[in-house]
């Protein structure tokens, strides 16, 4: 099965190896046709504490780390590069 992959803004990093991340998703209502906007909060296991807060990251499903964390951050190589510059 494929893993999910999801983007959002970094809202807290205060954990160690860890992130929490919010992911904004947008859908139709299907009676009044308007677009909706609706936030959900993961946490997400960045084993460098690279992220930051405010930095726009993507996570990916993976196993189980702990109670709630079931999702890694996506370390892409274009990313980290600009990130350097």
């Amino acid at each position: 099965m494929a893993r999910r992959i999801l983007q959002g803004i970094v809202t807290s990093d205060i954990n160690d190896k860890t992130v929490t991340v919010q992911v904004e998703r947008r859908f139709m209502h299907p009676i009044y046709k308007k677009f909706i906007v609706r936030t959900t909060k993961y946490l997400a296991h960045d084993e460098t504490n690279r992220v930051k807060t405010g930095e726009m990251v993507r996570i990916r499903e993976c196993r189980p780390i702990s109670k709630r964390k079931r999702w890694e951050v996506v370390v892409d190589a274009d990313v980290s590069a600009g990130a350097k510059a």
